[in-house]
Formats: structure tokens, C-alpha cells, sequence
């Protein structure tokens, strides 16, 4: 059996782009995984939304959002996995939506988490799991970043 990670791998905004993103603009970065302290839990991020308006955050210009700070977690909504939880309302094994951004794990106070309804075959075929339950599946003709 594998051993269980340690370690949050996490995407950061390292510098503004100018014109279109670079590799240069972003940084990989590797901190142990945070354990959850009361009223929290750890999620495990399982698919990460990348969308259009992600770059108007990685710009410091007047928009309706904030800009994502340099030395941030890039934005993004998430479908993620409870990994622990010191929170009543949630149980380790729970699907949510949530907006943990680009990184393999994150803390949250369980504020704007969404409990997805369970489906227990996920695992093994996400593509019957959708059939069965459509709340799964978000597609789009999203142009790249």
C-alpha cells in the first residue's frame, strides 16, 4: 500500500504576466500538508477548474476581482475530498465543492463548501457516476490561457 503523502504540492503566482502567462509567472512550491485545527478540515483536491477569468486574477489592472496576490495560491474552484475533519458537518470521505485553488491540499473553515451527494462509484467509473448523477460533469468550450 502506498504511503499516505506529506507534503502539499501548491501553485503560486510568482510574477504578473505580460501579454500571455509563462511558466516563469508561476512557481511550484512543497510545504508539509497542514493538519486541521478545531471547526476545520482538510480537503484533498481531486479535479481543479481552470477557466478565462483566472487570468484577469493574475492582473493587478481595476476588474470586479481581486487580483491574486504575488506569492499566492492561484484561484480556482475545486472538487475535493475530506481528509479530516474537526467539524461536525463534514466526514472524511465527503466530496464538496470548494475553491482551494491550484495545490494537492488546503485548510478550510468549511465556509462556502457545497457537499456533493455521495456516489459511490466514482472511483471506479467516473463516466457511468456522471450518467447517473449530472451535477458531476462540467464541460465547456473554454478558450486556454
Amino acid at each position: 500500500m502506498p504511503e499516505r503523502p506529506t507534503h502539499n504540492r501548491r501553485i503560486v503566482l510568482a510574477s504578473r504576466p505580460q501579454g500571455a502567462p509563462v511558466p516563469e509567472n508561476f512557481r511550484l512550491e512543497t510545504q508539509p500538508i497542514a493538519q486541521p485545527a478545531a471547526g476545520q478540515v482538510l480537503l484533498r483536491t481531486l479535479w481543479l477548474s481552470l477557466d478565462p477569468y483566472m487570468r484577469g486574477r493574475m492582473s493587478d489592472a481595476p476588474s470586479y476581482a481581486a487580483p491574486v496576490a504575488i506569492g499566492d495560491v492561484m484561484v480556482g474552484g475545486t472538487v475535493a475530498r475530506v481528509e479530516a475533519s474537526n467539524r461536525e458537518d463534514f466526514k472524511p470521505g465527503d466530496l464538496v465543492l470548494s475553491y482551494s485553488g491550484w495545490q494537492d491540499y488546503a485548510i478550510s473553515d468549511g465556509k462556502g463548501l457545497t457537499k456533493l451527494p455521495a456516489c459511490k462509484c466514482w472511483m471506479k467509473s467516473p463516466q457511468k457516476c456522471w450518467m447517473k448523477n449530472p451535477h458531476f460533469l462540467v464541460s465547456g468550450d473554454q478558450p486556454e490561457l
